[in-house]
């Protein structure tokens, strides 16, 4: 959803190497780097990744699919996303029908787990050498106990990652898609982007969509539906989103 934005696309080692050459040179890829050990054995390494994204999230402008998305939102509509860029809330999505499962960038936890609570990163300000991806002093800190913080986000092999903040979302979430079936009425899932690497967002489409099959998925590499359960389109999210919309607000959509 992202990558419209001008966001990279970090599927496979290539496409991560071209987004920051630096760690080529070094051989890590982001699998590698997306583990909570670094924050304790080379936290400038760490921070170097996670500082460099914080900076680029903020400063991203959401393309105009977010907008259509927005639109749509007339009707009932919830958010699911792996994505931890916030941009949903940016492009103006209220945080209530925003589920992250995967944490988000824009929010801290201690590394220690002194107990204070997550907290916004708003404050934070991460220096990055492009040459090395390396963070200079002084990095992101606990404010409660001063050791070092980590961003909220849930790493690969994250045993240490407070759910606090995100697992709400999800209650919330699973509450409305359960007081939908409770209702009778029949929900449309639209999925983005979601691969199978790491199939989350993915699996939790089809479920959601399993007693309808109004299943549209845009995925430009792996756009299949099992069982002929919904529309698979292999195109960009940005373009797609925009021709759906021009055609429900057609002839046949105004109806």
């Amino acid at each position: 959803m992202g990558v419209d934005s001008g966001l990279p696309d970090f599927r496979g080692p290539e496409g991560f190497w071209r987004a920051y050459p630096p760690y080529r040179a070094l051989g890590l890829r982001f699998e590698e780097l997306a583990d909570p050990v670094h924050f304790a054995d080379d936290p400038e390494l760490a921070w170097g990744f996670y500082g460099h994204r914080l900076g680029l999230y903020r400063s991203t402008v959401p393309h105009e699919g977010f907008g259509v998305l927005r639109a749509w939102a007339r009707r009932p509509v919830r958010v699911f996303t792996s994505n931890v860029d916030g941009q949903f809330q940016r492009a103006g999505f209220a945080d209530d029908v925003v589920a992250e499962c995967h944490g988000s960038i824009h929010h801290l936890q201690c590394l220690t787990g002194c107990g204070q609570q997550v907290w916004p990163a708003d404050g934070a300000s991460v220096q990055v050498d492009p040459m090395t991806m390396r963070a200079a002093a002084p990095l992101p800190s606990c404010p409660a106990c001063g050791g070092l913080a980590r961003p909220n986000i849930l790493m690969f092999g994250d045993w240490s990652w407070d759910p606090a903040r995100t697992q709400p979302q999800l209650d919330a979430h699973t509450g409305w898609l359960r007081s939908l079936r409770a209702e009778g009425r029949r929900l449309a899932v639209v999925e983005i982007g979601a691969g199978t690497a790491v199939p989350t967002v993915r699996r939790q489409a089809e479920l959601a969509s399993a007693s309808s099959g109004a299943l549209v998925r845009i995925n430009v590499r792996e756009p299949a539906v099992r069982h002929g359960r919904g529309v698979g389109i292999a195109a960009p999210a940005a373009a797609t989103l925009l021709a759906l919309d021009e055609h429900l607000r057609g002839p046949a959509g105004r109806g």
